[in-house]
């Protein structure tokens, strides 16, 4: 008999989620329904307002992904006002999103995600000398690898434990039989934990160089960027130089080493395919390398059916949004130029779960040509892997050498949490280039970061960008000079999108049909593979109510 599992909150994320599904007498999910139970309502309050400053405004989708939604609005300004930002700017704002990638995939998979692979109590029964022995199998020299390291780390967590407040590794499922990992190595990727900590501030802080504060940059504008003077000081330039080698160094002996230890053991998941989801991944390519923007440092593109043998442009009309089952009026598919966002509340039913196949999220179900895709890192290094970029396709090749799998493991959790350790060595080993391009130019006289624009009549424009956790589009038209519409797309929409008038379930949901639970009381393999997208529903939860600017309550059952 079918049984009903709600997870509500998905916790270790950004905002609120809601994933329920049904299990079979096997307990092997047989369906799944993934929930945004909070609204976001900024593209509404943006209307009538000039567009310049929209992007201040869209950062407050997230306090995460404060710098992706500011880019995105720029450049769909930049867009509609056909202005182009000169060489120094592009390369500026690289850096600033380079930083974005380096310190938000650390965190992801440290403190986000990696305790959905890590039983952190069973460390406590390594031998800190064979962890050594273990982590220097994986790396010539691991990042912070001593007995009397993994002594320390074991004692401190000894005390979390017996003092009964176990901290951020409370109410987790220790000991549940999905977990693979041997002592030693759940205590070599535990002390990254606490050292992760630490290190992934240095992202936060190469941000903040050139965009004036993180979260929030403030230096973006139409047409370029204002830290003109942090761009032009070699000792700034030293500061960021310094966090990066800083970064990479640990990219280079913590991250992918935990990353590649931990495949070792969970293999035989990616092999299986567990956790793949829906078949196509789009990317809409980031990181520009020249001032035309036809060179990307990742590819644009789509992949269909899980085909590497090619890959296929990016079509954007075919680009929509539809409300079928999301608490919105209307369900025909809108294109987000003309997409509409008016609120149709339903609820669940009167046990707080779901009926049928009605509404059940704020979330809007993003289609390409009537087809739902993945976006993210693993939709990156694919599209860049079948566009036959040598780096991506050395790093990804390597990685499975090593472990003895084929490349269709790719489509699993444990190919997208691999791809977005592999892109990050690759981002990271590019953003020194970066510098000396900036350098090479105000060498050679060239001090424009701005390019002169004013707000146009009418007009209309797309920002397409590629942060972290995937491709963001902004869309944006003009009339009488202010915003007469303003829509976001954002890289969890896609992922988290349920079902369409179709019935095509959303990446989220899909991965999770097939996939068998060890224990229906502790759910760990839903996390395992929700949490390898990176959700952040936080672009989901501003709500304003225009007559008492009020934040609204509201309970989940």
């Amino acid at each position: 008999m079918a049984k009903r599992i709600v997870v509500d909150p998905i916790t270790r994320i950004e905002g609120h989620l809601r994933i329920e599904v049904e299990v079979d007498d096997n307990q092997v999910i047989r369906d799944a329904w993934s929930s945004i139970t909070l609204w976001r309502g900024i593209e509404t309050i943006l209307k009538g307002r000039d567009p310049r400053d929209a992007g201040l405004m869209v950062q407050r989708f997230c306090g995460v992904c404060t710098y992706a939604h500011y880019e995105a609005s720029i450049l769909a300004c930049e867009d509609a006002f056909g202005v182009k930002p000169p060489a120094n700017a592009r390369i500026i704002r690289n850096l600033i999103n380079g930083a974005q990638y380096l310190t938000d995939h650390i965190m992801h998979f440290y403190h986000l995600h990696g305790l959905d692979w890590v039983d952190v109590v069973n460390a406590l029964s390594a031998d800190p000398k064979k962890a050594v022995d273990m982590a220097k199998a994986y790396c010539e020299n691991p990042y912070n690898c001593s007995e009397t390291h993994y002594k320390a780390v074991q004692t401190r967590l000894t005390k979390f434990v017996q003092s009964g407040r176990l901290g951020p590794f409370a109410n987790a499922y220790w000991g549940n039989p999905s977990y693979k990992l041997p002592a030693e190595a759940n205590l070599i990727i535990l002390s990254h934990y606490l050292d992760a900590l630490q290190v992934s501030k240095l992202g936060a802080q190469m941000m903040a160089i050139f965009g004036g504060k993180n979260p929030h940059p403030q230096t973006l504008v139409v047409g370029g960027v204002t830290s003109v003077m942090d761009a032009m000081d070699a000792s700034r330039l030293g500061e960021y130089l310094f966090r990066l080698k800083e970064l990479n160094n640990f990219v280079d002996t913590a991250y992918i080493p935990d990353v590649l230890l931990a495949a070792t053991y969970y293999k035989g998941e990616g092999a299986a395919g567990i956790g793949a989801g829906v078949p196509n991944y789009l990317a809409y390519g980031g990181f520009p390398q020249d001032d035309d923007w036809n060179r990307l440092l990742f590819p644009r593109g789509i992949i269909k059916g899980r085909d590497l043998s090619k890959v296929l442009p990016i079509d954007e009309a075919r680009i929509t949004e539809e409300a079928t089952h999301a608490w919105y009026r209307g369900s025909e598919p809108e294109h987000p130029y003309v997409g509409t966002t008016e609120p149709e509340y339903t609820g669940y039913n009167s046990r707080g779960n779901l009926a049928g196949q009605e509404k059940y999220s704020w979330c809007k179900a993003p289609r390409y040509d009537g087809q739902p895709y993945e976006v993210g890192p693993l939709a990156r290094v694919l599209v860049a892997y079948a566009s036959g970029n040598e780096e991506i396709r050395g790093l990804v090749d390597g990685t499975l050498q090593t472990l003895g799998i084929p490349a269709t493991a790719l489509f699993s959790t444990l190919g997208r949490t691999a791809a977005r350790a592999l892109e990050t060595k690759y981002v990271g080993s590019h953003i020194a280039g970066w510098i000396n391009e900036l350098v090479a130019n105000q060498k050679a006289g060239d001090t424009r970061f701005w390019t002169p624009c004013n707000v146009p009549e009418k007009g209309e424009g797309r920002g397409l960008t590629e942060p972290p956790r995937g491709a963001l589009g902004h869309w944006i038209r003009i009339d009488n000079r202010v915003i007469a519409n303003y829509q976001a797309v954002v890289p969890s929409t896609w992922n988290c999108s349920p079902r369409d008038k179709a019935g095509n379930r959303g990446p989220y949901e899909e991965s999770l049909v097939g996939t068998r639970l060890a224990n229906v009381d502790q759910p760990l393999e839903i996390l395992r593979t929700i949490h390898s997208f990176d959700p952040c529903m936080a672009c989901a939860v501003h709500i304003i109510d225009p007559k008492s600017d009020r934040i609204r309550e509201f309970r989940i059952a």
